[in-house]
């Protein structure tokens, strides 16, 4: 079969930057594509990578595919390229062979709520924690979950803002601490023994560096943790990693193989944002709220209040596309 293919560049800011161990996020940029089969049945896709190396590799692959394609030579290539194409041609196909859209039997979920990205200064995190806190009673409360980006200033400046934080939280909230890779073992250590015996801690995530997978499977025994870029880097660990992983969908390939084991209600996934647009958007709320009716529901890492309002946003495809 032949499909047309139309490719649309995007890009926005974030409302503010986000801090982690390893870089400052502030934009991202990327392409739509539209797939059309010969009935006229349309998919949506986004390729939005997160580094610059793997942003220039999907411009090449990109140029060299011209405006007709076929579609089994399309499902062929997808695992040959990098993540974030592979996502994008991979979701378009899904919504083309009726797996998951307006053509299938299974309609787009949503989720209506997430876990809250704190800010990494201390006062305007200590802030946002007031004001949120502030506005929740009891039961509310119970519904919330903080995730807290570390190793951007020193230890001993850290270690004295966890105890402001954990001050604060209530004990039928939750939180996830995200190191990004930034730790050392002894680090992580002192962490874990400050930690392990608090219920509201959900993980520590990526504590240590993605290489260091003897370290983090040790840790692992003393204390939830979480993996993310590992999974990235070695992608056959989403196979044998027992505890809790951050599957960020627009990163790692062809949605269809997580979107499987969510159906299968494979435990122990988390779905993440990569900042994407409302395309990319109504695959991670339909996984996230397919992760949802697993053995271990976790609210997704959605990062609500740090992008723009905008169309580009919009759950529309079509809005999205005449936004960019």
């Amino acid at each position: 079969m032949t499909l047309k293919l139309e490719i649309k560049p995007f890009s926005f800011h974030l409302l503010k930057p986000i801090q982690t161990s390893q870089r400052v996020i502030t934009s991202k940029k990327g392409w739509l594509i539209k797939l059309q089969d010969q009935n006229n049945q349309i998919g949506w896709g986004e390729i939005s990578p997160f580094n610059s190396l793997e942003l220039n590799q999907c411009e090449k692959i990109l140029e060299r595919l011209g405006s007709s394609l076929s579609k089994e030579s399309l499902e062929n290539q997808l695992h040959k390229w990098p993540g974030s194409m592979g996502f994008g041609f991979g979701s378009a196909l899904a919504e083309i062979n009726s797996i998951v859209g307006s053509y299938s039997t299974q309609e787009w979920l949503r989720v209506s709520s997430s876990a809250i990205l704190l800010p990494t200064k201390e006062l305007e995190l200590l802030q946002t924690l007031d004001s949120i806190l502030e506005n929740k009673d009891n039961d509310s409360a119970k519904q919330l979950t903080f995730k807290w980006k570390v190793a951007n200033y020193s230890n001993a400046v850290e270690a004295v803002l966890l105890q402001k934080i954990l001050g604060k939280l209530p004990n039928n909230t939750h939180l996830r601490i995200d190191a990004n890779g930034g730790w050392t073992r002894s680090k992580a250590k002192e962490w874990a023994q400050e930690l392990h015996l608090d219920p509201r801690l959900e993980w520590l995530e990526q504590p240590l560096p993605v290489e260091d997978i003897e370290g983090l499977q040790e840790l692992a025994e003393y204390i939830p943790v979480a993996l993310d870029e590992s999974l990235m880097t070695t992608p056959s660990l989403r196979q044998t990693w027992k505890s809790w992983q951050i599957r960020r969908p627009l990163l790692e390939g062809d949605p269809q193989i997580l979107l499987k084991e969510l159906l299968n209600k494979t435990g122990y996934r988390v779905i993440s944002t990569s900042f994407e647009t409302g395309i990319g958007r109504r695959w991670i709320e339909h996984l996230a709220a397919l992760q949802q009716k697993s053995c271990t529901p976790a609210q997704p890492g959605l990062a609500p209040g740090w992008l723009p309002n905008s169309p580009l946003f919009n759950t529309n495809p079509k809005t999205v596309w005449e936004a960019a």
